[in-house]
């Protein structure tokens, strides 16, 4: 099994999806139901269509995790303590007690985050894309709502955050400033791949009631891609330097 899946296009966007997939190679037993695969504790859900419609209606390439990150968060440092979770949202995640972290890093981390870095040097893009999703609330102590529909993500560099969030606040859409938490708490693949390397980046992230079919996907596809677009229109216009 390969870490990431690439879809082709000519965009100078580059869109990831670190949750892309609830998979598990057969060599591997989390020791967890089946039914918990399905949870978001597995996979984003909806993240994966939301990307690949994105890529569709930009014309931009796309990078997909194909693995669960009950196997390994790819968007963790690989020095994170929950880089391989032993529990997630309150669910025991017994068979990664016995984990080799090495093994997993070299295997499914390390490649996941050279496809990236790769793709940038070669395609050089002006815009890094990252799609998520987020629960209407946590399971874990029955957490509060969320009222977001769209959070973007941003740690030191909030020049496309700064464009994105009045565009979706004009469209209508309930949108959450570093939120359902901080990118400057969680943004390690951005942190990683836009920041180090001085590109402006969106961190998207879709509450996953809203995408879990495909009516939804292509509504919320659509209107990102229009909002991607201006935004990456306006950093070319105006230059903006990281702020």
């Amino acid at each position: 099994m390969t870490a990431a899946h690439f879809i082709d296009g000519a965009a100078d966007i580059l869109i990831l999806c670190d949750h892309a997939s609830n998979a598990v190679p057969s060599d591997i037993d989390l020791g967890i139901a089946p039914a918990l695969l399905g949870k978001h504790i597995a996979v984003d859900i909806g993240a994966a269509a939301v990307s690949e419609a994105l890529a569709v209606y930009l014309g931009a390439p796309a990078i997909l995790a194909t693995i669960s990150r009950l196997v390994i968060d790819l968007n963790r440092e690989p020095d994170s303590a929950g880089l391989i979770p032993h529990i997630s949202d309150g669910h025991a995640i017994p068979g990664n007690g016995t984990a080799d972290r090495a093994e997993r890093i070299a295997r499914f981390h390390a490649p996941y985050h050279r496809a990236i870095a790769d793709t940038i040097r070669a395609r050089r893009p002006e815009l890094l894309v990252s799609v998520h999703s987020f629960t209407p609330r946590l399971e874990q102590h029955d957490g509060p709502s969320r009222p977001w529909e769209i959070g973007i993500l941003y740690n030191r560099d909030a020049r496309a955050a700064r464009l994105g969030i009045p565009l979706l606040e004009a469209a209508g859409v309930v949108t959450g400033d570093n939120e359902p938490y901080s990118g400057r708490l969680l943004n390690a693949t951005m942190n990683r791949h836009a920041e180090g390397n001085g590109i402006p980046y969106l961190g998207i992230e879709l509450r996953n009631d809203l995408i879990s079919d495909p009516a939804g996907v292509a509504h919320w596809a659509q209107l990102l891609a229009s909002i991607v677009k201006d935004v990456r229109n306006s950093l070319a216009q105006t230059g903006s330097p990281a702020t």
